[in-house]
């Protein structure tokens, strides 16, 4: 299993739980999620590889953690890491050049 592949378990897990929460909970975390996607679109760009996602994940997600807190103060179950920065780059991967139908493709070498 690469890189890739453990990171897009952790992430695909992080949504599933971010889709059990009770509705009165989602709120929140929704909100901290499109900020999280936001900050991604910032740090990324609109074109970007599964490589170098997995890469930025592997830099530690803790900014997630104070993006959090800045996103949802008076929510602290918003506040948990691993669900909000998974989730989030799980829906950030599907913009990823070379991931279509839920995996990751070979991209065409420059010509």
């Amino acid at each position: 299993m690469d890189g890739f592949d453990l990171a897009f378990q952790q992430w695909q897990a992080g949504d599933r739980a971010r889709n059990a929460m009770d509705d009165a909970r989602s709120i929140a975390v929704e909100r901290v999620c499109d900020v999280l996607l936001a900050e991604l679109r910032r740090r990324l760009g609109s074109t970007f590889t599964t490589a170098e996602l997995v890469a930025l994940y592997d830099q530690g997600t803790s900014w997630c953690l104070d993006v959090a807190v800045a996103t949802a103060p008076g929510a602290p179950w918003a506040w948990d890491e691993r669900l909000v920065a998974d989730a989030s780059f799980f829906r950030y991967v599907r913009e990823a050049q070379d991931f279509a139908g839920g995996r990751r493709i070979a991209l065409e070498p420059d010509a």
